[in-house]
């Protein structure tokens, strides 16, 4: 796997090292390991599906608050998003500031988004599947969100 870390600390493109040959292609798309020497959760509490039938459905921005805050590897299985992550880390030098990853069919691109960020996105066609695997467990108490054209974060 091949981690590029964004303008946010923490959060990071994570695309495939593909092995091709004239079948097609190998590539893992998670290792515990990779995850942990970059100091990345590799905790998998649970995973979830989201498929969005039309062209810009807009989901979130959402997190969960501590101490349920939750770390996400976000990966498309059908279509293409415009996929947001938000830092919401008070003493971080980048708060308040974001960071969009396009994630499609074609570049096979995952986005892993720290705890202590919100998340969203947007869908660019019609049947789009996200898939997420997430640190910690859902608790709806704790789940909170802020508005995608919310001033504080001018996200584009």
């Amino acid at each position: 796997m091949i981690f590029t870390e964004t303008k946010l600390k923490g959060a990071f493109i994570v695309g495939p090292e593909m092995f091709e040959d004239e079948r097609g292609f190998f590539a893992r798309s998670w290792s515990e390991r990779e995850f942990a020497a970059r100091g990345l959760s590799s905790k998998i509490d649970g995973c979830n599906i989201s498929f969005n039938k039309r062209k810009c459905i807009l989901r979130g921005i959402h997190f969960q608050a501590a101490p349920f805050a939750q770390s996400k590897l976000v990966r498309r299985t059908a279509g293409a998003i415009y996929d947001v992550a938000v830092d919401l880390r008070p003493d971080s030098e980048t708060f308040k500031q974001w960071v969009v990853v396009e994630l499609s069919a074609e570049n096979r691109l995952m986005f892993f988004i720290p705890a202590e960020f919100a998340h969203g996105f947007q869908t660019l066609v019609d049947n789009a599947e996200v898939f997420y695997q997430m640190s910690g467990v859902y608790a709806p108490e704790y789940a909170r969100g802020v508005r995608w054209d919310d001033p504080a974060f001018a996200i584009e």
